[in-house]
């Protein structure tokens, strides 16, 4: 596995040395987005084993995709860069030079074309993998003079949008911080170990949204959280919990890593400072650092009418899960019927 380029670096030098070349006298943009590890740049040499070799975007005008297309695929080398330029990807085979118009490849990836504007239900239906997807990777080229502006207005939420998805996260914290306690108070310590591994999982969500950066699916949120400014701390407390064999340790671990995230939120100063030391939850022997507080905070400061209407369970990544849906049975059904195409 030695000598590994980065798919990015090397679909930047194909798109410079073989692409640009075959579409000088074509109005386009180009860029290495979307689905991709190396979008992400978390591709390593593990990674080119599938879905991956040199490859780029390329957007073109509309009517001019099929044209396009055409002297790409008759045009390319055979390889670039040691790899074969047409390879398998997402399971189709085509050539790594692939050909499209920006607005049916946004709607494909978004679900809406940004272009035509980006409402409140727009940024709470895409979710973050894809939203990072979009504005991860890089531009190469933009002929077109949309892309950059697309991305630009992705980057990150507006202000209350971001109060009430953080406030979210925060519920999300609140409606199980309790529970690892509870579970070994009765002698299941499995079922403790379950909820404290389901809470490090929240807790490394709201720290990448704290820090502006939309959080990845399962199998790269460490790494994301890890290239944070100032994690290290937050890292190990929670690395801490997890590898705990008891619940006072793992509560040790927790707490540490809640008392960090407060002090995260105050520095924000999206609300008013609050505590930031845990404290025992009700009068039970659980300590907690009380997430619902910091949820209604932030809620408190949201102006935008559209954003105070919406109900308090979150964006697409987080009302699945939300205890707000599960224990409302018609919100439930909605859900369910939505995301099973039966409504």
């Amino acid at each position: 596995m030695s000598g590994f380029v980065p798919g990015l670096e090397l679909s930047r030098a194909f798109y410079a040395q073989v692409v640009a070349p075959l579409l000088r006298d074509v109005r386009h943009s180009a860029a290495l987005i979307g689905p991709g590890s190396e979008v992400l740049a978390f591709d390593t040499a593990r990674s080119v084993d599938h879905d991956w070799g040199p490859r780029v975007l390329v957007f073109v005008e509309p009517g001019a995709a099929e044209r396009v297309r055409g002297r790409v695929a008759a045009e390319l080398p055979e390889r670039f860069g040691g790899y074969r330029t047409v390879f398998a990807y997402r399971g189709v085979l085509g050539p790594g030079a692939t050909v499209s118009e920006l607005g049916p490849w946004l709607s494909g990836v978004l679900g809406f074309d940004p272009r035509e504007g980006v409402g409140v239900a727009d940024w709470l239906a895409v979710p973050w993998q894809r939203l990072a997807e979009v504005t991860a990777g890089e531009v190469f080229h933009d002929g077109l003079g949309e892309l950059e502006a697309v991305r630009a207005a992705l980057r990150w939420y507006p202000a209350d949008v971001w109060r009430y998805v953080l406030a979210c996260q925060w519920r999300r914290l609140a409606a199980e911080e309790s529970f690892p306690g509870r579970c070994a108070e009765v002698g299941d310590e499995l079922g403790s170990a379950v909820v404290t591994a389901r809470l490090v999982r929240e807790a490394m969500r709201l720290a990448l949204l704290m820090r502006r950066r939309y959080p990845p699916y399962a199998k790269w949120l460490g790494s994301a959280l890890r290239r944070v400014p100032g994690s290290l701390e937050l890292g190990e407390a929670l690395a801490a919990a997890l590898a705990a064999r008891s619940w006072p340790n793992r509560e040790a671990g927790l707490c540490a890593a809640y008392e960090l995230l407060a002090g995260w939120h105050n520095r924000l100063g999206l609300t008013e400072p609050l505590q930031g030391r845990v404290r025992a939850f009700h009068d039970r022997p659980f300590r907690v650092i009380g997430g619902e507080r910091f949820a209604q905070a932030l809620l408190a400061r949201v102006t935008d009418p559209a954003v105070r209407a919406l109900p308090e369970v979150g964006c697409v990544d987080q009302l699945g899960e939300a205890s707000e849906v599960l224990v409302r049975p018609q919100l439930a059904r909605r859900v369910a019927a939505a995301g099973l195409g039966l409504d």
